[in-house]
């Protein structure tokens, strides 16, 4: 149950930074969008890589599941996020 939850809040996190870095980009914030794009990257390969080599088929599928809960509630959070972004 455990590694669910860490499955959950790292997808937070990997798309909370994801959706600031497109938001950075969009900005032409080049520094900051480039800094998050490499967390994003990190966090999402070592993600992955957990899933595929230490859960076996069946608690995977749930991992995935899980993990993609949490994507969509960074995406959330991270178009919640007006600091920054004013015009």
């Amino acid at each position: 149950m455990t590694y669910l939850l860490i499955y959950f809040i790292a997808g937070v996190v990997q798309d909370f930074l994801l959706t600031l870095n497109w938001r950075y980009i969009a900005a032409n914030k080049k520094i900051p969008a480039a800094v998050f794009s490499f967390l994003t990257t990190v966090i999402t390969m070592l993600v992955l890589y957990n899933i595929l080599t230490k859960l076996d088929e069946q608690r995977s599928l749930v991992a995935i599941i899980i993990y993609a809960l949490g994507i969509g509630t960074g995406t959330f959070l991270g178009m919640l996020v007006k600091k920054g972004f004013e015009k």
